[in-house]
C-alpha cells in the first residue's frame, strides 16, 4: 500500500481504514488525529505515554498506512506544521523561556497562548463548505435541539441563550433526571440537533443524538476528530481541535465557533 503524501490524504486513509483496524491502533488513530502537534514535535516514546500505547503500536501504526515506520509517518505532521505555522518553532522556543509555571501570571500568559492557537488552528482548517451547509441545516429547522453533556455542556448552555436573544427556536436538552428522550419527543424531521461532544465522548450525548436522528431530525455535529462517534450520526460534521496547557485544554475556540454558529443562523433566518 502507498503511504499517503500529505495530511489530508492521511486523514481520508484513517476514516477509511477505522472499522476494520485493531482497537490500540484505533486509539492511535483517533489520538494522532486530535493531537496533531504533538505528534510532529514528540518523541516516539512521549507519544506512546501519552497515547497510553506501547512505542511498538505506534510502528504498526505507521506501517498499516504504508509508511516504514514512526519516522516516516511523523514527518508527514511535520509538513503539515510547518506549512500551517511557519514560526512555531519560535513559538516554542519563547514557551521555554516563560518563568516559573506555577506562577500566576505565567499561567495566565500559557492560557491565553493556547487560546490564541486554538483560535489560529480553527481559522486555518474549518471546512468552509461545511459550516455553510450547517448554518444552512440549522436555520431551515423549525427547531434546534442543542445537545451537550459534561466539558461541552457551557457551550449548549451559551448556545440557548444566543439563539434565545437572536429569536432563533432552540431547546436546551439538558437530560435533567434523564429525561432527555422525553425532551425530544416533539423532534421530526422538521427539526435539527446540534450536538457537542469532545474525547473522551460522553455516552448521553451520543445516545440522544441516535435518538434524533432516529426521530428523522438532521445533525450537525461540533467534534474533535473525523473519527469521532459523532461523526458517523451526523448530516454535516464541524472539526474544533482546542490546543492544552498543563494538561488542560479549553473552549476558546469552540465558543467562537458557537457564537458564529448562533449568528450566522440569525442572519440567514432573517434574510
Amino acid at each position: 500500500m502507498e503511504a499517503p503524501g500529505d495530511f489530508e490524504a492521511l486523514k481520508q486513509r484513517l476514516v477509511e481504514m477505522e472499522p476494520s483496524l485493531p482497537k490500540r491502533l484505533k486509539q492511535t488513530a483517533a489520538f494522532a488525529l486530535q493531537n496533531p502537534d504533538e505528534i510532529a514535535l514528540g518523541t516516539a516514546s512521549g507519544v506512546a505515554r501519552r497515547a497510553q500505547v506501547q512505542a511498538s503500536t505506534l510502528v504498526r501504526f505507521a506501517q498499516a498506512l504504508g509508511f516504514a515506520g514512526f519516522t516516516e509517518l511523523q514527518g508527514i505532521f511535520r509538513d503539515r506544521l510547518l506549512n500551517r505555522w511557519p514560526e512555531y518553532p519560535e513559538r516554542l522556543k519563547a514557551l521555554a523561556r516563560a518563568p516559573d509555571p506555577g506562577d500566576p501570571m505565567s499561567l495566565l500568559i500559557g492560557f491565553s497562548e493556547s487560546a490564541e492557537r486554538s483560535a489560529a488552528r480553527l481559522r486555518a482548517e474549518i471546512d468552509a463548505a461545511a459550516l455553510a451547509a450547517a448554518v444552512e441545516i440549522l436555520a431551515q429547522a423549525r427547531m434546534v435541539f442543542l445537545l451537550a453533556q459534561r466539558r461541552a455542556f457551557c457551550v449548549a448552555h451559551y448556545l440557548a441563550y444566543a439563539f434565545a436573544q437572536l429569536g432563533a427556536p432552540a431547546l436546551l436538552v439538558d437530560d435533567v433526571g434523564g429525561l432527555g428522550r422525553e425532551q425530544l419527543a416533539a423532534a421530526s424531521p422538521q427539526d435539527a440537533a446540534l450536538a457537542i461532544s469532545f474525547a473522551p465522548y460522553s455516552p448521553v450525548t451520543l445516545s440522544l443524538t441516535e435518538h434524533a436522528r432516529g426521530r428523522g431530525a438532521k445533525i450537525v455535529a461540533v467534534t474533535d476528530s473525523a473519527l469521532s462517534p459523532l461523526a458517523a450520526l451526523a448530516d454535516r460534521r464541524l472539526e474544533v481541535n482546542e490546543s492544552d496547557f498543563a494538561a488542560f485544554r479549553s473552549l476558546s475556540a469552540t465558543f467562537s465557533l458557537a457564537a458564529t454558529l448562533a449568528v450566522a443562523v440569525a442572519e440567514r433566518r432573517g434574510r
